[in-house]
This record gives C-alpha cells, sequence and structure tokens, in this order.
C-alpha cells in the first residue's frame, strides 16, 4: 500500500510541477495524439477507437468552452453573463466548466488510454471508417455551430489573450494625467 501511495504522491508531484508549463504540456499532447494517428494509419484498424476519442476530446472541448454557471444562464428569467460593471453589482470574470489544466489532463490522458487500446485486437471492431469520419465531422459541425451561438446569444468569450493594454498608459496627460507627476505645476505655493 505504502508502494502505491509513494507512486500517486510522485505523479501528483509532476502534474504539480508542470502547471506552469502550458505550452510543453500542450505539445506533449500533440506529440502523443500524432503518435496515436500514426498507429491507426499504420495498422489501418482500431477505427472505432479513433471515433470515440475524437467524441471525448470533442465533449471535453465543449466543457473547456462553457461557462461555470450554463445552468443559470439557460433559464430565460434567470440572469446572464455581465460584461461590465454597470450591468451587475460586481463583475464577474469568465469562469470555465473545465478549467485548462484539467481538460489537459483529461485529453491527454483518454489519448493515451486510447492508444494502448490499439494493442489488444478485442477493441479491433471491423466498420466502414468514411462513415464514421463523416458522422463525426457533421457532429463536430452541429455542436460548434451550437456553442456558437450560445456564446454570441450571452455575449461571453471563453479566449482571453491576457490583460487589456492601453494605447496611452503611462503617457502623461494633461495636468494629472499618469498619477501625480503635474500636482505641483498647478497648485499654488
Amino acid at each position: 500500500m505504502t508502494d502505491q501511495n509513494d507512486i500517486n504522491r510522485a505523479i501528483q508531484y509532476w502534474l504539480d510541477k508542470s502547471t506552469i508549463h502550458v505550452v510543453p504540456r500542450w505539445v506533449g499532447f500533440a506529440v502523443c495524439l500524432a503518435l496515436f494517428f500514426l498507429r491507426i494509419y499504420l495498422i489501418q484498424g482500431y477505427f472505432i477507437i479513433a471515433y470515440g476519442l475524437g467524441i471525448y476530446l470533442l465533449n471535453n472541448f465543449i466543457l473547456f468552452l462553457s461557462p461555470l454557471d450554463l445552468e443559470e444562464i439557460d433559464e430565460k428569467a434567470g440572469p446572464t453573463l455581465p460584461t461590465s460593471e454597470s450591468e451587475g453589482k460586481e463583475y464577474r470574470p469568465f469562469t470555465r466548466k473545465l478549467p485548462e489544466f484539467k481538460f489537459w489532463l483529461a485529453v491527454t490522458k483518454g489519448t493515451i488510454t486510447s492508444f494502448f487500446m490499439t494493442f489488444f485486437a478485442v477493441f479491433d471492431v471491423p466498420v466502414f471508417w468514411p462513415i464514421l469520419l463523416m458522422y463525426f465531422g457533421i457532429l463536430f459541425f452541429m455542436t460548434m455551430r451550437r456553442q456558437i451561438a450560445h456564446m454570441y446569444k450571452h455575449k461571453y468569450v471563453p479566449i482571453s489573450w491576457g490583460k487589456a493594454k492601453y494605447k496611452t498608459a503611462g503617457e502623461e496627460q494633461g495636468m494629472f494625467g499618469g498619477g501625480m507627476a503635474g500636482a505641483a505645476k498647478g497648485r499654488s505655493e
């Protein structure tokens, strides 16, 4: 039992260390996904596993794009997400239903699990893969169209590119622009 606890503690330690390294984590996921699809291509089988992984990735992506209080928003009489301080008593930033780190962890675990499933013949169910690919494309298009319509209706954008930067930030304008630098000029002493 102690060995299992040590292993779990070591895994958690490395996961905690990786939280600040966003780009390397996603590059690692992309490599895992590329290896999975390379294996599918080379052995020309396990298409049902690839389809299941695609549905799983799409589901997690929708959770990643969705706000935490989606149930509140969808009620007809319920509140909507405020877009400015004047719309509500307090401005609440966008909070995801599935945070970025948990999203990365879930899709990486799913991809690695799917990769290992391709080593067992029991999961190689014969299917006509073009139908699965077409169905997944239609499902992706319909789901994303609904999600984008929901985002437009409730006026939220799930992606932010960091802190807002203003053109005149740090420049002194007028008597008191940029702080108290011009305060002595206008004061009679």
